[in-house]
């Protein structure tokens, strides 16, 4: 008897999940709309317009390398690329976990008018930032390809799994910040402090070698953000596949994040609207 009321939970829950994901899907025209939205109000009278997001990077990358290429020694030509491939990735977490923690909040009059699944106002972030990341990879690609053209081959295709793999970590991250900064809203004040403890640790800026020769390669080994950077730098800096290592953490990482947001989703979809 106990062995099929567990089942049936069982099923019950998964039932739950595949209706969770059928309402976001129904709900696709509304999430790709406010998606759309969010890029137009970003270039709105923009005399640069899309090119900003190449335009930005590029600038912090050279200011910079300017300094780290002088105090590590290294080629600016060749120690530009390695920065600008941590800024466009980082840029990406950072802006879209803070902005994940504020989604519900700031979409509040939509959720209160429409029962669209709650995770949708994560997710339009997560896409429309990944539209800006490829923008930014433009940039950086082109970079290689002018200072490092020996690098080019076949594994520069593992670079578009990124793409997924950002969104499959970034989405259910963002997702959990939402739920918790709707009921305690100095969340979002708490995550700038809290990213930039992971920036300090995540060789972002800093090459492997630093962490390496200071007896830190805990912090490279066990860092997902760190093997999330390999599998762009591996292949356009190095001319390299990415390791099943960095894979496996990236996926590792993903599904921790889903397991957390479906767990605080569950208990707290119903009562959001209460916070707001």
């Amino acid at each position: 008897m106990r062995v099929f009321r567990s089942n049936g939970n069982l099923n019950g829950r998964s039932k739950s999940l595949l209706d969770y994901a059928k309402g976001i899907w129904t709900a696709r025209y509304f999430w790709v709309h406010l998606m759309m939205s969010d890029l137009r109000a970003r270039w709105r009278r923009s005399f640069f317009g899309i090119f900003w997001s190449m335009l930005q990077p590029l600038g912090l990358t050279i200011l910079i390398s300017i300094v780290f290429s002088r105090i590590f020694k290294s080629s600016i030509a060749e120690y530009a690329p390695y920065i600008l491939s941590g800024v466009i990735i980082w840029e990406y977490i950072v802006l879209n976990v803070t902005g994940g923690a504020l989604a519900f909040v700031q979409a509040d009059a939509y959720i209160k008018q429409t029962k669209h699944p709650l995770a949708i106002y994560t997710l339009r972030n997560v896409l429309s930032g990944m539209i800006i990341l490829a923008l930014a990879g433009v940039s950086l690609i082109g970079w290689v390809l002018v200072v490092m053209p020996q690098n080019f081959g076949w594994c520069w295709l593992s670079v578009l799994s990124v793409f997924p793999l950002m969104g499959m970590i970034v989405w259910p991250w963002a997702t959990i910040m939402a739920y918790f900064s709707a009921r305690f809203r100095d969340l979002p004040h708490a995550l700038g402090l809290i990213l930039q403890a992971i920036w300090f640790v995540s060789p972002v800026y800093f090459e492997p070698s630093v962490f390496r020769n200071g007896n830190l390669h805990v912090l490279l080994d066990y860092n997902p953000i760190y093997h999330l950077l390999q599998i762009v730098r591996a292949p356009l800096l190095h001319g390299e596949w990415p390791t099943a290592a960095n894979y496996l953490w990236c996926l590792g990482a993903a599904c921790v994040l889903a397991v957390v947001a479906i767990v605080v989703g569950r208990s707290s979809e119903k009562r959001v609207i209460f916070y707001l």
